[in-house]
């Protein structure tokens, strides 16, 4: 009886771990466009999140998004927290993030 609870066991743990779980993404955005701005504070790219918008410096590289060659709009789900060091107030940093 221990042997098939056993195996049982081990079976649902190697097929569990052998599932591909799609990322989650908190939030729903849209980058709108370069900050062409020229103060101390300005730079990056603009982004509207829940009709904020905000402002980031960089994406992570796994985004498959070229920000230089883009055509604005872009439609992404992404997840972001404020910048820890604020400027203008308006800073984020992406941590994944994946066009629609």
């Amino acid at each position: 009886m221990k042997n098939i609870l056993l195996a049982s066991i081990l079976t649902l743990f190697f097929f569990s771990s052998s599932c591909k779980k799609e990322p989650t993404y908190e939030n729903s955005g849209v980058i709108t466009g370069q900050d062409g701005r020229y103060c101390a504070c300005c730079g990056g790219w603009f982004m509207e999140i829940d009709n904020m918008t905000y402002r980031f410096y960089n994406i992570p590289e796994n985004s498959n998004i070229d920000l230089e060659k883009a055509t604005y709009p872009i439609n992404v789900e992404l997840n972001w927290e404020p910048k820890s060091v604020q400027c203008m107030g308006d800073e984020i940093v992406v941590e994944e993030l994946v066009r629609k």
